[in-house]
């Protein structure tokens, strides 16, 4: 059987620098990967939020057609003046 050997301080500073530097990358590592599940889940959030007011604009869009739709038949083609009421008709 060897005889064992110790190290040198500089050779157990060197090994216990490494081991060290392992355990700290692990641990941020670990930290990156929760943060990326956070953001990840609210990402996910966010698209269901973005889909529902697509399908909102999607319904205005149809309703504003109907509507104008509905008016030109009333009064025929023309504009309105919001502030006002006012219905211009065209020439």
């Amino acid at each position: 059987m060897a005889e064992s050997t110790k190290f040198t301080e500089e050779e157990l500073k060197s090994i216990t620098d490494i081991r060290d530097g392992n355990s700290r990358i692990i641990s941020e590592l670990g930290q990156v990967e929760l943060q990326v599940f956070m953001i990840t889940e609210e990402l996910e959030k966010l698209q269901e939020i973005k889909s529902g007011l697509q399908i909102q604009f999607k319904n205005l869009q149809v309703e504003e057609s109907e509507l104008v739709a509905s008016l030109n038949e009333k009064y025929g083609k023309g504009t309105v003046d919001i502030s006002t009421g006012e219905f211009v008709p065209e020439n």
